[in-house]
């Protein structure tokens, strides 16, 4: 809460009038940051001096070491690039209050509407980042493909994720990845690693995948034949799969599952908020505050709201996916937007898209 400072009162002003004012000029100062936890979760943050689209350059995994006979020079070799496109928008809220809300209120009528517009962008920044990684369409926030029609879906070939006019989010590796499959201009994105070769990564599949139930799947169903599935398809990438994000019906399913408690059986565990034994209070409130409900097979479970009961997604997240361009930050700005009100503006500008394309894999039940 801000301190109130009450003013002195005039022929023009009233004392409650002139502290209302002091009051928002101090809530102001005190909301131009926001802390957004789920940038920090999935992306690798960059900053730019110039809007609109932003061209990100990266290298590929492109060079070996050759046996060499004496006297012989080796090959020379030369560092594989690829770039990707990310397009920086400008997004807002506007909040105003009236003088007589302010006047007749028992609350603090301009901090309660800073509050909700602070979270509010949240919210919105927490559906943007959820969206991009899952692939679920948004007409609005232009994610998914076609224009923000339609989802990415298992069939969902490679050349539809790279088109950045029908898909400037992008996505993780999808059918078909093959330079053969793309068209002209397009960069091939999958790479050989360990003893796979290219056309040995296809055949595992693709990163968008119809869960093992497909068949008969209904939302919320979470198979472990799934994630050992994608265990294997981010370690034959060179990646370690360390988190599963799952929506409330999906921790609906595991709490139903008696394995689900093995997790929380005796033992002691470290993590980031306590060191508390498995299977006390302590430790599942502990966990419980930064939304991981658990562990399966050695991975991090992550519930959040914003995740359909369709789909489900496995990660490493020490290879963060999404590639955050904050042209600006959140800025708020006092505002005139009338008589007899008090308002300002909240705004910010960035761009977000997948750039790394082995790093996530995403079940799909319909």
């Amino acid at each position: 809460m801000v301190t109130a400072n009450l003013g002195i009162a005039s022929s023009q002003l009233s004392s409650v009038a002139n502290r209302v004012l002091i009051d928002y000029k101090d809530a102001i100062a005190d909301y131009r940051v926001t802390d957004m936890p789920v940038i920090q979760m999935f992306a690798e943050s960059y900053t730019t001096e110039t809007g609109g689209d932003v061209d990100i350059t990266f290298g590929k995994p492109s060079m070996k070491l050759e046996q060499l006979e004496e006297g012989a020079t080796p090959a020379y070799q030369h560092t594989d690039l690829r770039s990707e496109r990310i397009n920086v928008k400008e997004w807002g809220i506007a909040v105003g209050v009236t003088r007589r809300m302010m006047e007749d209120s028992r609350f603090s009528e301009m901090e309660m509407a800073l509050n909700e517009a602070r979270r509010a962008v949240a919210r919105h920044v927490t559906e943007h980042f959820i969206k991009t990684v899952f692939g679920l369409a948004d007409a609005t926030l232009g994610t998914g493909i076609t224009a923000g029609t339609a989802p990415i879906v298992a069939a969902t070939t490679e050349a539809v994720i790279l088109d950045f006019d029908d898909n400037p989010h992008g996505g993780f590796m999808g059918a078909t990845p093959l330079q053969t499959d793309l068209a002209s201009g397009q960069e091939q994105r999958l790479v050989e690693y360990g003893i796979y070769t290219e056309a040995e990564l296809v055949a595992l599949g693709n990163h968008y995948q119809a869960t093992s139930g497909a068949a008969s799947a209904t939302d919320g169903e979470l198979g472990l034949a799934d994630l050992t599935k994608a265990i294997e398809l981010l370690g034959a990438k060179g990646l370690n799969a360390d988190t599963v994000l799952i929506s409330p019906s999906h921790y609906k399913t595991l709490l139903n599952m008696a394995d689900f408690t093995l997790p929380f059986a005796a033992g002691t565990v470290s993590t980031t908020n306590s060191g508390a034994s498995k299977g006390g209070l302590d430790y599942v409130n502990a966990v419980s505050k930064n939304a991981v409900v658990g562990q399966l097979y050695g991975l991090n479970v992550v519930v959040n709201a914003y995740i359909p009961a369709s789909r489900f997604g496995v990660f490493d997240m020490s290879i963060k996916p999404v590639a955050y361009v904050e042209r600006r930050g959140l800025t708020v700005e006092e505002a005139n937007p009338g008589f007899g009100i008090t308002g300002s503006y909240m705004s910010m500008r960035y761009g977000l898209k997948i750039i790394r394309p082995e790093a996530g894999v995403i079940f799909i039940s319909a």
